[in-house]
């Protein structure tokens, strides 16, 4: 019963960081803060970030941890899982390569700032790639962030009970997300949705944008 208990405390504080986190990310939330404080959001990716990475750390320490094993492998097999873990960390520094990192930490936005050539975005420029892992998923870095805690030596109800609850917040954060790139890149994201899978590659595609430009010329 204790441990059941444990895991509703887990959801329960995972839950209150999500709200926030999302609520923090939300367009409104920016343009608020962008009618206020003028060109000073360009500040709000950075420490938006920290703030994130801050309150996961509270929320690790805050939470129980139930130390009931799930599986603890046996040797060679506990090396071995660390192949596939070691191949999606590679994974997602191949998916950063398709991004503007700084733009994603926050650190262009503030050089923009300082350059006096800050525009009317809220906290960053968001670009459309379908190159290297983006042709296969539309999120890579979620599919690869997974795979990477997925193989684990050894698990225990606290890490399993966290690990699902990261899965959905990344299937969320994806929705919401596909929402704002719907909006900003209106038909471009549209056909790339329906072709692409959202996260897990299944079925394997590899997207074509100029295939399917040269369709639509050819149905006109």
């Amino acid at each position: 019963m204790s441990y059941v208990i444990d895991v509703l405390i887990i959801v329960a504080l995972f839950t209150l960081y999500s709200i926030i986190h999302s609520f923090l990310a939300s367009t409104e939330i920016k343009k608020s803060l962008r009618k206020h404080f003028g060109d000073l959001i360009a500040f709000y990716r950075l420490v938006y970030n920290i703030f994130s990475i801050a309150s996961l750390y509270l929320l690790y320490e805050a939470s129980p941890k139930p130390h009931l094993i799930i599986y603890d492998l046996p040797k060679p097999f506990d090396i071995i899982i660390l192949v596939p873990q070691f191949a999606a960390l590679m994974g997602i520094f191949w998916s950063f390569n398709y991004i503007c990192v700084k733009e994603f930490l926050g650190l262009n936005q503030i050089k923009r700032y300082f350059n006096k050539s800050y525009n009317s975005e809220l906290d960053e420029e968001s670009t459309l790639t379908f190159s290297g892992p983006y042709k296969y998923t539309r999120h890579p870095v979620y599919l690869f962030s997974i795979l990477f805690l997925a193989f684990r030596p050894t698990m225990d109800l606290f890490y399993l009970t966290f690990f699902l609850l990261i899965v959905v917040y990344f299937y969320a954060g994806s929705v919401f997300e596909e929402k704002k790139m719907r909006s900003q890149f209106g038909e471009d994201y549209i056909n790339y949705q329906n072709a692409v899978p959202r996260i897990l590659p299944f079925p394997l595609k590899v997207y074509n944008p100029e295939a399917i430009q040269m369709n639509d010329e050819i149905k006109e």
